[in-house]
């Protein structure tokens, strides 16, 4: 093992033993090679002369670049074209902490890691998918999961995946959940929660919350460590009363010191910039110390450089131009009313129109970018099909029985139009 890794390793055992234990073989393997190229280059930043890194640049010192990539954008070439630090820029990176204080006020003085810049928040799941995670080892997932979770951590790290059901009589199923966990039979558990869900756009009550983590809170007395994945892709797209507002990563990050938090989250949604690919990493933990917090970053930032080097410098600079732009908050405002008003119509619509439930009833919605629907005996892959050649309308077949629909990505108008088609395809099929 090189001695770098030893060395984190020594760290993260003096401040939580239990951390430690938690890492998969590679991660306790993983470190960022603080005494190679690029701690050689930061040396040298300053130098009069610097040979160290791998980029060309022009006789005025510039980076060397084509005028026509250049030209469409206002970006400065030093924005744009440089590698970005394998741990994203920095003033990002202390911005979005700012940022994460401002959308969840009860962070305030917990302990939480400064967050680390990853290619969106798949590169941040895969990253933790290394450090945590061995062939075998048993991840807990609602029923109602993202697919490219099953990518990540059952083809590629060879998990056992084991579910609950997302819902028990139309609200979330706490119970399930803290019983999947209660019963799971292992001393390492790693957990996904996923907020407001993909595929069916559902986010907790604040008397759900407090069930959850008191389900979470029981299972620790059985289950001897947790790692826990807060996938916040949609935070902050909450868009009825009484919902969780904070993530409920503010509940898990100082909850035990046997229970590690992750927080996954960025631009993808919360900015709508799906194609800049900018994520984030933020862990918490009970007395989590800023060495032990740094150990980790090191580690999760050694797994980035292995994967990708770094994220998009040029994605991080257009973000931190919008967010010092006066209009930033108004602009965000005005998309999020939108999408809750394409929300609430879809709802209008269902209760509206009774003859639906003769074919499809929706499963629980209120906040995210979906919704889905559980088909009466009929084929999700089958209307789908239908409802696409003959009616012209795309929607996403989620297994045998349910139906995901995107009302985030259809005009106001056309909703009403998608569960009509949806409804005569069904009858057809």
């Amino acid at each position: 093992m090189n001695p770098q890794a030893e060395e984190l390793n020594k760290t993260i055992e003096w401040q939580n033993e239990e951390v430690l234990h938690l890492l998969s073989n590679r991660g306790k393997r993983l470190f960022f090679p603080s005494r190679g190229i690029l701690s050689q280059t930061a040396e040298a930043r300053k130098a009069e002369i610097n040979a160290t890194i791998g980029i060309a640049k022009c006789e005025g010192n510039r980076p060397l670049h084509l005028n026509s990539v250049k030209k469409h954008t206002s970006l400065e070439p030093e924005e744009l074209f440089p590698y970005a630090p394998s741990w994203g820029l920095p003033e990002l990176r202390d911005r979005w902490a700012g940022l994460l204080l401002e959308k969840n006020p009860s962070l305030e003085k917990k302990p939480i890691s400064r967050p680390i810049v990853t290619a969106g928040i798949t590169g941040g799941l895969s990253a933790m998918a290394d450090l945590f995670l061995d062939k075998g080892d048993l991840l807990i997932v609602p029923d109602m999961f993202w697919g490219n979770y099953s990518l990540i951590f059952r083809e590629q790290k060879e998990c056992e995946m084991r579910t609950f059901p997302l819902f028990l009589d139309g609200r979330f199923n706490a119970e399930g959940f803290g019983k999947a966990v209660e019963s799971s039979g292992k001393k390492n558990v790693a957990i996904i929660l996923n907020f407001p869900n993909n595929p069916t756009g559902y986010s907790p009550t604040a008397e759900e919350a407090d069930r959850l983590v008191q389900g979470l809170a029981k299972a620790s007395r059985v289950v001897k460590r947790m790692f826990v994945m807060v996938d916040d892709a949609y935070f902050g797209l909450t868009y009825e009363e009484g919902l969780m507002k904070e993530s409920i990563f503010t509940r898990l990050c100082d909850l035990s010191e046997n229970i590690l938090a992750v927080k996954l989250d960025g631009a993808t949604k919360e900015e709508y910039a799906w194609g800049f690919r900018v994520g984030f990493i933020t862990f918490g933990i009970k007395k989590g110390s800023q060495k032990l917090f740094e150990a980790l970053e090191s580690k999760a930032c050694g797994a980035i450089r292995a994967a990708n080097s770094n994220a998009s410098r040029a994605s991080q600079s257009l973000l931190l131009r919008a967010f010092k732009e006066e209009g930033y908050r108004k602009e965000k405002d005005e998309n999020f009313q939108l999408l809750k008003e394409r929300c609430q119509l879809v709802r209008r619509i269902l209760e509206e129109n009774s003859k639906y439930g003769e074919e499809f009833e929706a499963l629980p919605f209120n906040s995210g970018y979906f919704m889905c629907v559980r088909l009466n005996n009929r084929n999700a892959f089958e209307v789908r099909k239908l409802l696409l050649e003959k009616y012209g309308t795309g929607v996403i077949a989620w297994n045998d029985t349910d139906i995901r629909i995107a009302f985030s990505s259809c005009r106001k108008g056309d909703l009403p139009k998608v569960f009509e088609n949806l409804y005569s395809a069904c009858r057809e099929a």
